[in-house]
């Protein structure tokens, strides 16, 4: 059954990993795609696959640090669809790995333009049409690392942590305008980001060897549930998918 037929999504970071995962998840439910990467171009290989399986999806380059290019992309999905019922602020990096006594300063900052400025963005170009039609999800992209500091990754902790309490603050503005929104922590894996990491050799996550992490697909499969109606009782909250109820109910295995 295709849950969410005609439904328009907007999917940022979706050339790679979780995002173009979720691409073809939410593709599969029926809905119409944006896919946004820094280039188009990243997307070409999840949106040929897409729409070699009969499914409706472009590609447009968008930087989620800009607001402006966040607006221009919620517009051309406007443009193309005529509304957007879902957007799944995805992008995100976990770079600079290093002590924080030694961390680039810039680098730091990109790390939170992208990863929390990008979905106060994606949320806030959004949020006055949902309120509007009342109705939309929030779907942003969590981890653990927003409620457990981990070595080398001050920046990326503290980028989670702040899209936590901005995700708790939109659902306590939206909700009553029919707005649902989630957090969702995909848990560990096996991403081009879980590469970068191991590479860095810092703290216990680097150490995991890439046999113990999941596919991308398990995640996909909750955010595509998380989309439809049936997750609607669940608004507003952090979700893991470590959750034994919250897997049975998206259809994953125990």
């Amino acid at each position: 059954m295709q849950k969410l037929k005609d439904q328009a999504i907007i999917v940022t970071g979706a050339s790679r990993g979780i995002g173009a995962a979720a691409a073809l998840a939410l593709a599969a439910s029926g809905a119409r795609l944006c896919l946004s990467a820094r280039t188009a171009a990243a997307c070409s290989g999840v949106l040929e696959e897409i729409r070699n399986a009969g499914g409706d999806a472009f590609a447009a380059s968008c930087d989620v640090a800009d607001y402006a290019a966040v607006e221009k992309l919620v517009s051309e999905t406007l443009e193309r669809y005529g509304r957007v019922d879902a957007i799944i602020n995805n992008a995100g990096i976990v770079t600079p790995i290093s002590p924080l006594a030694s961390s680039d300063p810039s680098a730091w900052a990109e790390n939170i333009s992208v990863n929390l400025l990008g979905v106060y963005h994606g949320t806030r170009a959004v949020l006055p049409h949902f309120i509007k039609r009342g109705a939309g999800v929030i779907i942003n992209i969590s981890s653990g690392a927003a409620h457990n500091p981990m070595e080398g990754w001050s920046a990326y902790c503290a980028g989670k942590a702040g899209v936590y309490m901005l995700t708790r603050a939109t659902a306590l503005e939206a909700a009553e305008h029919g707005v649902r929104v989630y957090g969702f922590a995909p848990g560990v894996v096996d991403t081009d980001m879980q590469g970068e990491i191991r590479a860095s050799g810092i703290n216990q996550v680097s150490k995991l060897p890439r046999a113990s992490l999941a596919p991308a697909s398990d995640p996909a499969r909750v955010i595509a549930w998380l989309c439809s109606e049936d997750a609607s009782d669940l608004a507003g909250q952090e979700l893991s998918i470590r959750d034994e109820t919250l897997r049975a109910r998206a259809g994953l295995s125990l």
